[in-house]
């Protein structure tokens, strides 16, 4: 029974095996160009000044608001039931 649920796992360990011969090239660090990086940054600034202009929550309704509402979704459900 060992046997059966070993088999599944040696052979997966061939395929690491394989993974770990081929040659790896060392990573060399990227640098951002210096346009890269203002183009970067400004993009940034340009999407926080937009959202300052949006509220992050819709603003609460008033009572009168929030009662004009409740009327006119109920008389529009009156007028689709005739």
């Amino acid at each position: 029974m060992l046997g059966l649920s070993a088999g599944p796992t040696l052979a997966q360990q061939g395929r690491n095996d394989d993974r770990r011969q081929q040659p790896q090239q060392p990573q060399q660090p990227r640098q951002m160009k210096q346009e890269d990086r203002d183009r970067m940054r400004d993009d940034i600034r340009e999407a926080y000044r937009d959202r300052q202009g949006r509220p992050d929550r819709p603003r609460q309704m008033s009572a009168e608001e929030r009662n004009k509402l409740r009327r006119d979704i109920e008389d529009a459900n009156r007028s689709m039931r005739k």
